[in-house]
C-alpha cells in the first residue's frame, strides 16, 4: 500500500467502532533476561548501546528519568518532580539536558533558548508501560545526531501493541500512580494503542511536593506507519536545594523549604508520524511532528541576597511550539569492487517560542522589574519578555564501507546551519544571528576476532548557546560578563578507542577510554537563572560496561566510568580571561559514575532487580579542588510475583540502606535572613529516605 494510502486509511480507522477489532495475538514468553543487545557487527563503537524492553520492565526506579542510567549515567533531582532531572555522564554536569539529546519517538526534547536551562530536557511525560527500549550513543561520532548530542543521545521507542491492562502503585512516601491501556487489532493488520496514566508524588518533604500528572497516548501503527498522539499536564510544589547552614542552625529540617511556595506547572501534546518506503535496493525513511509545551517555574535560589524586602523568589515562563521532521534516503553502493552502504539525510527543527522572567513573592508577580524609570537592563532582578524563532536544518551524509571481512569504516559529514531571531517585548531591542557548522565524523572497526571488535572514532559536535546570551539582549542571560561574545553554536571534538568482546559464554564486555574537548563550558547561575558559557573544558577517561547471564534467568550488570575533568586553559588565563581562580576544576563534574545490578525474569513465577547507584565526589565551584560534594550510594531493590498468567504483584524498596546523603550539591551565596549579609554555603537537596511501593498489574 502506497504512503498516502496508508495514511488516509489510518486516520479513517481511528474512528471504527469497537467490532472492527481482532483478539489480541498471545503475549511471547520471554525466555532469558537480556538487557543490552549484542551489537557485534552492527556498532560503530564501543560505547554504543540498545536498551531491551525486559530491562525497562525490570530495572527497579523511583521516576521515569532514572531508566537512562541503564546507558551508564545518573539521573537525580535538585528542586521537585516536576522539572527536568539532572543528568550526569562521563564527568559532565549535563544540568537539565545540555550536551545530552533525548528523543521520544524521534521527537526531540531537549529546548534551545529554554527559560530555564539551555537544552532543558523534561522526559516527566513518558510513561514507562509503553516503551519498547532505548538507543543510545557516547560521543560527538554519528551523522545523523546534532545539537545537545556531543556527550551523548538517547532514542526513547514506543511500542506498536501492548496488553490490555490495569496497573495501580502506592508508596510509603504518599506516592501513587494508575495506568490503564491496551491495545485494539483491525481487519487490515493495524492496530490501535491507547493509555491513560494519573500520578501524584508527595514524597518526605516537609511542605508536600503534592505533583499531580495526567498523561494519555493514542498510537496507530500498519505496517511501516504509526501516528502518535501524546498529552501531559503537571504541577506541584518545588523543593529546591537550600542552604546548609538554615539547617544546622535549626531553620529549617533537612527535608524542609526557605520558600514552600516554590512550584512548577508545564503541559504537553504533539503528533507525531513515521513511514518508510523501499525498493530491490533502497530504502526511504521519514518522520514528522507538532510538539506544544508550556511551563512556569518558581524558583528561589538565593532567598534575600538580592532583594532583602521581598526575597529573590522569580517566576520563568515559557510557551513553545516545535516543529520539525526528518528524512534519510539508503542504499548500496559499489566501490572498486568493495561493498558500501550510503545514508543521505535531511533534518530540520524549528521552535517559536515565548519566554519570560519576572520577579514574584509567594508567586504574586511585584509592580517594578526595573529601576523606576523604565530601564530594564539594570539589576539582578530586571524583567525580561521576549519572541524568540530558532531554526536548525541539517543535511548529512554517511558512508559504511566494508574493506575486508574484518575491517569497516563509517564515514560522514553533517551541516548544521542554525538562525535565529530575538525580539524583546519590553525594550524592542530586535536581532539576529546565524551560523553554519561542518562536523566530520568517523569510526573504524576491527573484527570481529574471536567475538570480539575494536573500535577508533572522532568527530566533530556541538551544543547550541541561548540565542538571547548570543544576541546580548538579555543580561546575565547566557553569558559571564568577562567572557565576551557567546558563539551561537559551542563546538566540541571528541576521540576514542575501545572493543567489545562476547567470548566467554554468556559475557558481554564494552570498554572505552576517550577524551572530549568544549570550546565553552556551560554552567549555572543561580542568581541569573540560567546556563552561562564559560571557559574551554577537557574530559578523559574510561568506561567499563559488562552484562553477565550465568543462567537464562539470571543477569548481573556493571556501569563503570572514571573520568579526569578541567578547564583546558591554565590558571593564569582562566584568572586573567574567564575569572576563575584558585585552579583548573570544573563545578560539580564527578570523577566516577557506576552501578551494580541484577535482573531476575521467569524464575518460576518470581522476577525482580536490584541496582546499586553510584555517583562519585566533585568539586562544587570553578577552580579550587575545595569545597566538593561527597555524592552518594543508593540501593533500590524489586521482587515480583505473578500470582497467576493475568496478575503480578511487585514490592520496590528504594534507597534499601537508607543512606543518608545528598542527591545534589552546590556552593553559592545566598542570604537566608533578610538582615543577614551574603554568605557562601552548601546548598543540598537530600537523597529520599528508604521507601516501599507496592505494584499491581492485571491483564485483561
Amino acid at each position: 500500500m502506497h504512503g498516502k494510502a496508508r495514511l488516509l486509511s489510518a486516520i479513517a480507522l481511528l474512528s471504527l467502532p469497537a467490532g472492527a477489532e481482532e483478539p489480541a495475538a498471545p503475549i511471547e514468553t520471554i525466555i532469558v533476561t537480556n538487557s543490552h543487545e549484542n551489537l557485534i557487527g552492527v556498532s560503530d563503537t564501543a560505547s554504543q548501546g540498545s536498551i531491551t524492553q525486559e530491562e525497562i520492565a525490570l530495572r527497579p526506579v523511583y521516576r521515569v528519568g532514572q531508566l537512562l542510567e541503564s546507558m551508564g549515567l545518573v539521573v537525580t533531582v535538585h528542586s521537585g518532580e516536576g522539572k527536568a532531572n539532572q543528568y550526569l555522564m562521563r564527568g559532565f554536569n549535563l544540568d537539565h539536558g545540555t550536551d545530552m539529546a533525548n528523543f521520544v519517538d524521534d521527537m526531540p526534547v531537549n529546548r534551545p533558548t529554554n527559560a530555564h536551562g539551555q537544552g532543558y530536557s523534561d522526559l516527566n511525560f513518558v510513561m514507562p508501560q509503553i516503551l519498547q527500549g532505548i538507543d543510545f550513543t557516547k560521543g560527538p561520532y554519528y551523522a545523523s545526531i546534532g545539537d545537545f548530542g556531543a556527550v551523548g543521545s538517547e532514542h526513547m521507542k514506543l511500542a506498536e501493541e501492548i496488553p490490555d491492562q490495569m496497573q495501580t502503585s502506592i508508596d510509603s512516601l504518599g506516592n501513587e500512580d494508575v495506568f490503564v491501556g491496551g491495545t485494539r487489532h483491525f481487519d487490515n493488520g493495524g492496530k490501535l494503542l491507547g493509555g491513560l496514566d494519573l500520578g501524584h508524588m508527595s514524597g518526605p518533604w516537609t511542605y508536600s511536593d503534592n505533583f499531580r500528572r495526567i498523561q494519555g497516548v493514542l498510537r496507530y501503527s500498519q505496517d511501516d506507519l504509526d501516528i502518535t498522539a501524546l498529552y501531559y499536564k503537571g504541577q506541584g510544589r518545588n523543593t529546591t536545594d537550600i542552604p546548609l547552614r538554615a539547617v544546622q542552625e535549626g531553620l529549617i529540617g533537612v527535608f524542609g523549604s526557605l520558600d514552600p511556595s516554590d512550584g512548577n506547572r508545564s503541559e504537553r501534546w504533539s503528533l507525531s508520524a513515521h513511514d518508510s518506503w523501499s525498493g530491490d535496493d533502497w530504502q526511504l525513511k521519514a518522520n514528522v511532528y507538532a510538539i506544544h509545551s508550556t511551563m512556569t517555574l518558581w524558583n528561589d535560589f538565593t532567598h534575600y541576597l538580592n532583594d532583602p524586602v521581598n526575597g529573590d523568589q522569580e517566576q520563568q515562563d515559557e510557551t513553545r511550539g516545535t516543529y520539525g521532521g526528518a528524512l534519510a534516503y539508503t542504499r548500496p553502493v559499489a566501490l572498486a569492487g568493495l561493498q558500501a552502504d550510503v545514508t543521505a539525510g535531511l533534518q530540520e527543527r524549528h521552535d517559536d517560542i515565548f519566554i519570560d522572567r519576572r520577579h514574584t513573592a509567594n508567586r504574586v508577580v511585584l509592580s517594578y522589574c526595573n529601576d523606576g524609570g523604565g530601564d530594564y537592563s539594570v539589576g539582578l532582578y530586571s524583567c525580561s519578555a521576549d519572541r524568540v524563532q530558532v531554526n536548525d536544518v541539517s543535511p548529512y551524509i554517511e558512508n559504511t564501507t566494508h574493506w575486508l571481512s574484518w575491517l569497516r569504516s563509517t564515514i560522514g559529514v553533517r551541516e548544521d546551519y542554525y538562525s535565529g531571531h530575538d525580539r524583546s517585548l519590553l525594550t524592542g531591542f530586535s536581532g539576529t544571528a546565524n551560523e553554519w557548522l561542518t562536523q566530520p565524523k568517523g569510526s573504524i572497526v576491527f573484527g570481529p576476532f574471536y567475538d570480539t571488535e575494536f573500535y577508533a572514532s572522532a568527530g566533530k559536535g556541538f551544543h547550541s548557546d541561548d540565542l538571547r546570551g548570543v544576541l546580548g539582549s538579555v543580561p546575565l542571560e547566557g553569558t559571564q560578563l568577562s567572557l565576551g561574545k557567546v558563539a551561537l553554536m559551542a563546538k566540541a571534538n571528541g576521540q576514542e578507542i575501545g572493543f567489545r568482546n562476547n567470548s566467554i559464554d554468556g559475557l558481554q564486555i564494552q570498554f572505552v577510554a576517550f577524551r572530549e574537548d568544549f570550546s565553552s563550558e556551560l554552567t549555572y547561575d543561580q542568581e541569573a537563572g540560567e546556563d552561562q558559557a564559560n571557559a574551554p573544558s577537557r574530559r578523559e577517561g574510561v568506561e567499563l560496561s559488562a552484562q553477565y547471564h550465568p543462567l537464562p534467568w539470571l543477569e548481573i550488570n556493571t556501569d563503570l566510568a572514571t573520568t579526569h575533568a578541567k578547564y583546558f586553559k591554565n590558571a593564569i588565563t582562566l584568572a586573567n580571561t574567564y575569572g576563575i581562580t584558585g585552579g583548573t576544576n570544573i563545578a560539580n563534574a564527578p570523577d566516577f559514575i557506576g552501578s551494580f545490578g541484577v535482573l531476575v525474569d521467569n524464575l518460576g513465577n518470581w522476577f525482580g532487580g536490584m541496582q546499586e547507584r553510584i555517583l562519585g565526589p566533585y568539586p562544587l565551584t570553578d577552580g579550587p579542588a575545595k569545597p566538593s560534594g561527597a555524592g552518594y550510594k543508593e540501593t533500590n531493590v524489586t521482587v515480583g510475583y505473578k500470582l497467576t498468567p493475568a496478575v503480578k504483584l511487585q514490592l520496590s524498596v528504594y534507597n534499601l540502606f537508607d543512606t543518608k546523603a545528598y542527591a545534589a550539591e552546590y556552593y553559592y551565596t545566598t542570604a537566608i535572613r533578610p538582615t543577614e549579609a551574603p554568605t557562601a554555603d552548601y546548598q543540598v537537596h537530600p537523597l529520599e529516605p528508604i521507601s516501599a511501593r507496592l505494584t499491581a498489574t492485571v491483564l485483561f
